[in-house]
């Protein structure tokens, strides 16, 4: 088994190291990572016809094989696929600090790593733990990092990989993991979940702020609503609770919407080509 481990944070993240020492009982552990941040990527992997990926060799204790990507975390899951860094068998992602529940999912480049590998045949498995404060869709604020008990998370997804490694879908899947703040052994028990709508607290709007000197030129403001209470079988509601949250993540596929608009379309369609 050989597991390759990435992340939207960087490869300096705490949270990655651990992730990655904790992968080592099941298999081979190579990281390879972004050099900097790239939260909010999702599965971009940016124009592949102007970049130059550049890939540097990086230390992290425990690990034999480290690598720092100029990259974002999709593109070093490609790379896996593609035989990069050797023969993938999993793909890790994460630790993110601030959970990925919710429509965080769509923009979170620790989910988009993991989809990007089931996009070519391999598993994945993302794991976020939440800040001691609310996150803003799924990210957490730079002083909350030195609160993070990031070994919560790890353990939990120790637990996971230990059951895909001894047996792998010969189907790819995405495993979602959303944990809260603290010691696994705090944890209220874990929960089967869905994706819920939105986040515990989402981006309520924003506006544009003229930029002083510049016309014609602005800043955008954003402002947050209030933390919102969910049900406990959605993935937002399950972690603010104080479970583990669990959530198998489907493919996109086509939908087969009832609507005159869809109709109306449709037929539009059928005139054309007619």
């Amino acid at each position: 088994m050989r597991i390759l481990v990435t992340n939207d944070d960087g490869i300096d993240s705490i949270g990655l190291h651990v992730l990655a020492r904790a992968m080592r009982p099941f298999g081979e552990v190579v990281i390879a990572a972004p050099d900097e941040e790239y939260s909010g990527y999702g599965a971009a992997v940016g124009s592949l016809l102007t970049m130059k990926p550049e890939v540097r060799r990086s230390h992290v204790d425990g690990i034999d094989e480290s690598w720092a990507i100029n990259s974002p975390p999709a593109l070093c899951a490609m790379f896996g696929r593609m035989g990069f860094f050797g023969e993938i068998d999993l793909v890790v992602s994460g630790i993110n600090p601030g959970a990925n529940v919710g429509r965080s999912i769509y923009h979170s480049g620790t989910v988009g790593a993991c989809l990007t590998a089931r996009n070519g045949g391999i598993s994945g498995v993302a794991v976020s733990q939440s800040v001691d404060q609310f996150g803003i869709e799924g990210q957490g604020w730079e002083d909350a990092l030195d609160r993070q008990q990031w070994h919560g998370a790890a353990d939990i997804a120790a637990l996971m990989v230990a059951q895909l490694a001894d047996d792998l879908p010969t189907d790819p899947v995405v495993l979602n993991i959303n944990v809260p703040n603290q010691p696994a052994t705090e944890m209220k028990g874990w929960l089967r979940t869905e994706v819920g709508a939105a986040p515990p607290r989402s981006m309520d709007s924003a506006r544009m702020v003229p930029k002083p000197g510049h016309d014609g030129t602005f800043h955008v403001e954003m402002t947050w609503g209030e933390p919102v209470e969910m049900p406990l079988d959605i993935d937002g509601g399950a972690v603010m609770a104080g479970y583990a949250s669990v959530t198998w993540l489907d493919r996109i596929t086509g939908d087969d919407p009832a609507s005159r608009a869809v109709a109306e379309a449709e037929s539009a369609l059928d005139d054309f080509f007619a």
